[in-house]
């Protein structure tokens, strides 16, 4: 799993993607390409081009791409650039805990719904 730091402008993202990248090339195998993205609090589009680059790179190479634990705001932000289909095409990968992440349903700003208990 690649994890994303805590800071990711357009600032540390050459350097950032440059890593997460040598990463992926170690790893090698057929296993899908898992973003941790729950360590971000600091982060501005620059984020998203280094998303869409490894997602990219996963397609190259024939690996499934998946995003986890994305704060809210990098799906709105996602949402507001019209990439959030391409970087959530699972459906929404954000965790709901405390840290001020909640569940986004894909493709709308609508909170994702708990099962009835």
């Amino acid at each position: 799993m690649l994890v994303l730091p805590a800071t990711l402008t357009a600032r540390e993202a050459a350097d950032t993607l440059r890593l997460l990248r040598q990463t992926l090339q170690a790893e090698g195998g057929g296993e899908p390409v898992v973003v941790d993205a729950g360590r971000l609090q600091q982060f501005d589009s620059a984020s998203l081009a280094v998303l869409l680059e490894l997602d990219r790179l996963a397609s190259a190479w024939g690996r499934r791409f998946e995003v986890r634990n994305a704060p809210a705001k990098l799906a709105s932000l996602g949402r507001l650039y019209g990439v959030d289909q391409l970087l959530w095409k699972n459906g929404a990968k954000s965790a709901a805990n405390d840290n001020g992440k909640a569940p986004v349903e894909a493709g709308t700003d609508r909170p994702q719904r708990s099962p009835a208990a």
